[in-house]
């Protein structure tokens, strides 16, 4: 029986590794120990076979690259740190990086998810709501006319009628919200769908803001573990440009890897690029000319998440209203169609 394929890590599987492997190598504990040890601990089977195969191929070649490469589960960032380490000789300093960088990444998308899943959930329940009150209480106000010797009229018989139209084709309807709810699942969780879905929310000024800070926040958090492992500028934007999905930041990093390697200076290249605001570019600077740079990068990075947190907390906030506000304007609209008319024909009894 072949192997079970294992599915890629995840940003919090990959930082839960990095960060063993960084306890194990400062430790002095060698990798192919290490993996052993892991091996040892693990109590998942998945888990299992994946450290037996990372084993195996640490023990024919000796290198750690080669191994978590041939598993085939690590991102494309993490193997190039991890080869970069061995070469320099700081695989535990790099490992320790990772783990920070990965569990960071982490952190942000579970912010950007709960910021999609929030107004989704209030979209689902405003439409049960509304499918409610016009399939089921607007057909009993109709009975009540119906008594009175009267009918609906005007906006309340278009609502009814509506209602009436939904049962007749329930399987329809219900074939059409789940098409609905497959293709939100689509843009949430492939990759083609959530390039679709940055592309259609990059249309938006806010939106489009959010994005590039939160490409700069990816950008310098990279730079700031790819600069700390002791590679040239143009090398490190190499690495980093792989790390954003946004098409116009990587065209702008790509401008600025050819004028790096023309022997323009980094950040006046990023300021030049638009890559950092002034403020962040005139730090940059500053801590390329005292040799700190790297660290700025960290900090830089540090100060994009709490934007990003402060506006993505803050497009929520707003959210929770709005969505109830609407979802009373749109029920208080039906009832009082309805309650206005009956209320005149109780008075004229």
């Amino acid at each position: 029986m072949g192997k079970k394929k294992l599915t890629p890590f995840s940003n919090m599987e990959a930082a839960s590794f990095c960060s063993q492997m960084a306890i194990i190598l400062k430790s002095g504990i060698s990798s192919i120990e290490g993996i052993t040890i892991m091996l040892e601990d693990a109590s998942q089977e998945n888990e299992k076979q994946l450290l037996l195969q990372i084993q195996e191929t640490l023990m024919q070649t000796g290198s750690l690259y080669e191994a978590l490469a041939a598993a085939g589960v690590f991102p494309a960032y993490l193997l190039n740190m991890v080869q970069i380490g061995e070469q320099t000789g700081k695989l535990d300093d790099v490992m320790d990086s990772l783990a920070n960088y990965y569990e960071k990444e982490a952190s942000l998308a579970q912010t950007i998810k709960n910021a999609v899943t929030y107004p989704l959930i209030m979209l689902m329940m405003m439409t049960l709501v509304i499918l409610v009150l016009i399939t089921k209480v607007m057909p009993v106000f109709n009975q009540v006319f119906e008594q009175l010797g009267t009918q609906m009229t005007g906006f309340s018989r278009i609502i009814l009628n509506i209602g009436v139209f939904i049962n007749a084709h329930a399987i329809i309807f219900f074939g059409i919200l789940a098409a609905l709810v497959i293709f939100v699942i689509f843009l949430i969780k492939s990759a083609k769908g959530q390039s679709l879905f940055r592309s259609f929310a990059d249309k938006f000024a806010s939106n489009r803001d959010l994005s590039q800070k939160i490409a700069a926040y990816r950008f310098s958090n990279g730079m700031a573990l790819t600069l700390s492992s002791g590679l040239t500028p143009e090398e490190c934007l190499n690495l980093t440009s792989e790390l954003t999905e946004q098409a116009s930041f990587r065209n702008k990093l790509e401008q600025c890897r050819a004028s790096v390697s023309q022997g323009s200076d980094l950040c006046e290249v990023l300021l030049e690029q638009g890559i950092f605001s002034g403020t962040y570019a005139r730090m940059a600077t500053i801590a390329s000319r005292t040799g700190v740079l790297d660290e700025i990068m960290d900090k830089i990075a540090a100060q994009y998440e709490e934007d990003i947190d402060a506006r993505i907390s803050g497009m929520i906030a707003a959210i929770e209203p709005t969505l109830v506000i609407i979802l009373s304007v749109i029920v208080g609209i039906i009832l009082l169609s309805v309650m206005l008319p009956l209320m005149g024909i109780m008075a004229g009894l």
